[in-house]
């Protein structure tokens, strides 16, 4: 029902910036909100950042002053902007968005495939 696809992963050096795409697609009726987590090796995923229809932001307290999330509502397409890249941010970013698909429907969350970025010398 509802499609979400990540680009722009890779590797980058400590202290370089890098910048994640998002597109949801399918049969969206409201996107509540949208916003990406991560899952570092041997860790549980953690939410990284998130953002509401109306604009409201939440960031987790290591990427504060480093990430920023944006979206365009019109493209149903949630970006982050990832600068000051640390080793320890490496991780796998998956794409989430809380959505209903119908007017009476329940709100659901669905997940990107995931997309790696890796921050290495």
């Amino acid at each position: 029902q509802v499609q979400l696809v990540e680009s722009g992963g890779g590797l980058v050096q400590p202290g370089g910036s890098l910048r994640l795409s998002c597109a949801a697609s399918g049969s969206i009726f409201r996107v509540y909100a949208m916003g990406w987590y991560r899952q570092a090796p041997g860790k549980q995923r953690e939410l990284v950042a998130t953002m509401s229809s109306g604009g409201s932001t939440h960031y987790a307290d290591s990427v504060k002053g480093r990430f920023t999330i944006s979206r365009d509502n019109a493209k149903n397409t949630v970006y982050l902007q990832m600068n000051s890249l640390k080793p320890e941010d490496t991780a796998v970013f998956y794409c989430n968005a809380f959505t209903t698909t119908q007017a009476l429907g329940l709100p659901r969350a669905y997940w990107g495939q995931g997309t790696q970025v890796t921050v290495s010398s």
